[in-house]
């Protein structure tokens, strides 16, 4: 084969370049891109909700807070409510680090939850974790 036909437009050399090049332009757009921040129970920009669709790239608060499990045995859910699929148990003394958190429903009179980023990504009730520092940003 020549190099000119192994770079012509039909190549299948030429397409995956292509398409690397674009996930590659894609993939720094995506990192590069200024987020936005609410500090409101709001969670994001009006209308946004809080619903969080996992992890994203670049992100440099990823285990910055940090905090110490103090229930017996906590349900990390799928979502920030009792009612989400339990991913796994934490454990009394267990430390896990904390993304962000987001209100949902209300676990003995408090409505925060934690997103904690321990191999899964799963939700477990503010009220039997305590922060070790600062408390974690909104989601």
């Amino acid at each position: 084969m020549s190099l000119l036909n192994a770079l012509s437009p039909r190549s299948s050399l030429v397409r995956g370049l292509a398409a690397t090049v674009a996930a590659g332009a894609l993939a720094t757009a995506a990192a590069v891109a200024p987020a936005v921040a609410d500090d409101g129970w709001g969670g994001g920009s009006p209308g946004s909700g809080n619903t969080f669709a996992g992890p994203t790239g670049g992100n440099q608060e990823q285990g910055r807070y940090r905090g110490v499990v103090t229930a017996d045995r906590l349900a990390l859910r799928t979502s920030p409510t009792r009612g989400g699929e339990v991913i796994r148990y934490a454990h009394r003394g267990e430390t896990v680090r904390i993304h962000c958190k987001t209100p949902g429903d209300k676990v003995h009179g408090n409505p925060l939850w934690y997103l904690l980023t321990d191999g899964t990504w799963a939700w477990g009730a503010a009220r039997y974790i305590d922060n070790i520092g600062p408390a974690p940003r909104w989601c």
